[in-house]
């Protein structure tokens, strides 16, 4: 509205400042008249400067007040409403998938935290996906589809016969439940959970789905690989599921690589993830390449300094990929994370962290560029943050007056702007999941 209005005072102003100088010429071509009515003529001049200093001075005053509202818009419009998102019953949630209808997912703990449930937020309501029979399951990654296909993982109530921990132990809560099971990706649509396929191993791992049905992840192998580090016993593919039920394809490896995962999708089919050797498959010596699928074909799109824990973590419909790697010097066994984000133009791009921070994870992009993550390792505790037009800025400094709790990590963001994630209530003491709302869209100014 203030908008409007501001654009129709400005047009205003312009055709007053027009017709002014019609005037003011009128006047001048008046007083070359004749010298027999000068001073009749003179006094009209007088009546009509008066007059048209009075008209700039109303136009200059409406100029100066839609100025100070826009600016006011504008910081309104730059603050988020945060509100906490419903918990079924734990004191940690946390937001980690948003797409542009509005559905959240990520996980919630149990009372006593011993175990973890994903979850879906749905028009206000939280629905608990529950497991495929083991004790914890969990939207780990940005899932981002706008299908309300949610994917993430599952343990089931058989035991690892291998006595692999798997990628699993390190998205669920520390405890006798922490690992032992075996942990599958799951699909989660039409109201019902099923597993999804390996390559002929025990365990895999869901991350992301697209509007096509395509779903992303790694799955294990059959091959013993005596280079794979312990626990670890199997090798692990990147792949994609679908979009048939059960249909699922290996991706090709980077050269000289033995394991790898796909950990995001677009709606091109673009893929990302890592590759490397047969290690923690969330991790570490297993990202020593971050990697790009695409019609068949890989590539390395390169590292910020480090060759291990170079981890992509979401892809936009631009090919723009978003993730975090171990600074350069950094101990891979105790490492220091950037945020970066990769571009087909400008190659690979260390994020930092802010101000009186160490470390940094960029978690999620979408279709404007705008990137959201967590900033740890400063003595304000983990904080979350949005980086755009080239600006890290703390998401806290963002929130509208009135919300307390500390936004302690952006998991998402979704076209429109919104966020995801989870904040701390100190008093409290309990973390929740928000969803955090831009001032643009409560104004109607999409």
């Amino acid at each position: 509205m203030v908008l409007g209005f501001c654009k129709v005072a400005f047009a205003t102003f312009r055709l007053t400042t027009a017709l002014l100088g019609d005037i003011g010429r009128l006047c001048k071509s008046l007083f070359l008249v004749t010298n027999n009515h000068r001073e009749k003529i003179m006094t009209t001049k007088l009546q009509i400067t008066t007059g048209k200093a009075s008209l700039m001075l109303v136009a200059v005053l409406i100029v100066i007040g839609c100025v100070a509202a826009l600016l006011a818009q504008d910081r309104a419009t730059r603050q988020y409403q945060v509100i906490n998102l419903p918990s079924p019953g734990g004191v940690r949630d946390q937001g980690n998938s948003l797409n542009n209808r509005g559905l959240a997912a990520g996980y919630f703990n149990l009372p006593g935290s011993q175990s973890r449930h994903a979850v879906l937020w749905r028009h206000g309501v939280a629905t608990d996906l529950d497991t495929l029979g083991g004790p914890n399951s969990s939207v780990a990654w940005p899932v981002k589809n706008n299908r309300g296909i949610i994917v993430g993982i599952s343990q089931t109530d058989d035991p690892e016969p291998l006595g692999e921990t798997w990628s699993c132990r390190a998205f669920f809560p520390a405890g006798p439940n922490n690992s032992g099971k075996i942990c599958l990706g799951f699909v989660w649509e039409n109201g019902a959970m099923r597993a999804l396929p390996t390559l002929g191993g025990n365990n895999g791992f869901a991350t992301g789905a697209n509007n096509r049905g395509q779903i992303v992840g790694w799955a294990e192998n059959t091959v013993r690989d005596s280079t794979c580090v312990a626990p670890q016993v199997l090798q692990f593919r990147a792949v994609i599921w679908g979009p048939g039920r059960d249909q699922i394809e290996e991706l090709p490896l980077l050269p000289g690589d033995t394991s790898s995962a796909a950990t995001a999708i677009n709606n091109r089919g673009q893929v990302v993830g890592i590759s490397g050797i047969c290690d923690q498959a969330v991790g570490r010596h297993t990202a020593r390449h971050a990697a790009l699928w695409e019609k068949g074909k890989v590539i390395d799109i390169g590292n910020i300094g480090a060759n291990h824990w170079v981890t992509p973590m979401a892809i936009n419909e631009h090919g723009d990929v978003v993730g975090f790697a171990s600074a350069p010097g950094s101990d891979p066994d105790n490492p220091i994370f950037h945020a970066f984000l990769w571009t087909k133009h400008d190659g690979i791009r260390d994020l930092g962290a802010l101000s009186g921070d160490l470390s940094s994870q960029a978690l999620g992009i979408n279709e404007r560029g705008q990137i959201v993550g967590v900033s740890t390792g400063g003595p304000d505790g983990p904080r979350a943050f949005l980086w755009e037009n080239g600006v890290l800025k703390d998401l806290n400094t963002l929130k509208e007056p009135g919300y307390t709790a500390r936004l302690e990590l952006a998991g998402d963001i979704n076209d429109i702007g919104e966020i995801t994630g989870r904040a701390f209530d100190s008093i409290a003491n309990v973390r929740t999941a928000f969803l955090a709302i831009p001032g643009h869209i409560r104004n109607g100014d999409n």
